[in-house]
């Protein structure tokens, strides 16, 4: 068979063993890059995320007037613009990134000048809509293509707002927070569903105050920013896929050392130690106001359950939704997954191709508006996989070839580099055959 730079043949698996250290958790990287980039002196970060998409945000706030030194593969030096940002008169390109256009539309709104963020194509298909309705609420001047990118800001003087977000989206929340540390008076975020912290957190180290409630978040202002030093914890988006496959081997043994273990994104674990799987997490300590950890997972001698992801469990664990319906088939009594239609408008349709590739390997699998019903009990068989150029569909159906009967072609696998560029290397260690 030809295989092409852009396609991966994942051959099936005996057991998942060994130690792994991931690459820095890409949430955490993109804020440390933002912030560095705005605040005050020069910050350094180690473990920083080698992925495209935090290269984007580090590209972005160079355009802006940041002086950005790669010091090492995973090591960064930023020297940040003391608060006041250098309009380009060219566009800011995010690439394939929503966090860096979301986000960075906050941090602009309020600055002197006229800023147009692009992106590839299939930045260009997502949803914007929901940072120019908080945005224009402060007085801020946005301007769409038809609800998408391009995206025009006429930055100026914003005014504080009460904001209730329609749909759980930390990407959202940190957009009206980094707007909010610039405008005078208190700005409030409400959301029904607690979203990821990792930007309150962040803010918070970069010398920021800030105040929250179970269900809100508010910031007043106008704040400045100082510069930090800080390692950026590993990955558990990452972490996701391998922790995954050793719960698919009973007789499994993978360390993750130095894993980001953030109550607002740890979920995971709590759903595959319900499947079944054997968890331990062990030296856990703060940096940052993060917590880090060492996770040991094993397999389960009796193979895995079943389990129902949806509400408020399906939106803390949105990124990893992909992987837990690509192993389904191989628990005993299948995964249930509903209240995320959020997963339509990602870089792909993934509950569409999800539910493709799982038939494309023989599964039965019931497509839902906001979910997939997949029972459990199945085998599959290799087939060629469609990613659909999205790097969290390419890996999850790497893990799901792990148990399958041959061998499977992933198309699309370069997509992975965008979150994840070591990842089937990194599989190849750990993956006995």
């Amino acid at each position: 068979m030809q295989i092409s730079v852009q396609e991966r043949l994942i051959r099936p698996a005996r057991n998942i063993l060994g130690s792994l250290r991931l690459p820095g958790d890409k949430s955490i990287s993109h804020r440390y890059a933002l912030l560095g980039g705005f605040a005050e002196g020069t910050s350094c970060f180690t473990n920083f995320s080698t992925g495209a998409d935090c290269a984007s945000t580090l590209a972005c706030m160079q355009v802006l007037g940041a002086k950005v030194n790669r010091t090492g593969p995973d090591s960064v030096e930023i020297t940040g613009v003391s608060g006041r940002v250098t309009p380009s008169a060219h566009p800011l390109d995010c690439g394939n990134s929503g966090s860096t256009m979301r986000m960075i539309s906050g941090l602009l709104a309020p600055q002197t000048g006229r800023f147009t963020l692009i992106g590839d194509a299939s930045l260009s298909r997502r949803p914007m809509e929901r940072i120019r309705k908080p945005l224009e609420a402060m007085g801020a001047r946005l301007t769409l293509t038809e609800g998408h990118a391009p995206l025009t800001i006429e930055g100026g003087p914003l005014k504080a707002i009460d904001y209730t977000t329609p749909v759980p989206s930390a990407q959202v929340k940190s957009c009206i927070l980094l707007a909010g540390l610039q405008t005078s008076g208190t700005t409030t975020v409400h959301e029904a569903v607690r979203t990821r912290d990792h930007s309150e957190l962040a803010l918070r180290a970069f010398g920021a105050q800030l105040s929250r409630t179970a269900s809100s978040v508010s910031i007043p202002g106008p704040q400045s920013l100082h510069a930090i030093e800080a390692a950026v914890p590993g990955d558990i988006s990452s972490a996701a896929f391998f922790l995954c496959a050793a719960a698919l081997f009973p007789g499994s043994s993978l360390v993750i050392d130095s894993l980001g273990l953030n109550p607002t994104r740890a979920v995971l674990l709590d759903v595959l130690i319900s499947l079944g799987a054997k968890i331990s997490v062990l030296n856990l300590e703060e940096k940052h106001a993060e917590l880090v950890g060492v996770v040991q997972i094993a397999g389960p001698a009796e193979g895995l359950g079943s389990a129902d992801v949806s509400g408020a469990l399906a939106a803390q664990l949105i990124d990893e939704l992909p992987v837990l319906a690509a192993i389904a088939p191989f628990t005993s009594g299948g995964i249930r997954i509903r209240g995320a239609r959020e997963l339509r408008v990602k870089e792909s349709d993934r509950i569409a191709l999800v539910a493709k590739n799982l038939r494309a390997m023989g599964a039965e699998v019931a497509e839902f508006d906001d979910g997939l019903d997949v029972p459990g009990g199945q085998a599959l068989h290799g087939a060629t996989v469609d990613s659909g150029g999205d790097h969290r569909i390419a890996m999850a159906f790497s893990i799901a070839a792990l148990r399958a009967d041959g061998e499977t072609l992933i198309q699309g696998a370069e997509s992975a580099s965008i979150s994840f560029p070591e990842f089937f290397d990194l599989l190849d260690q750990v993956a006995e055959r």
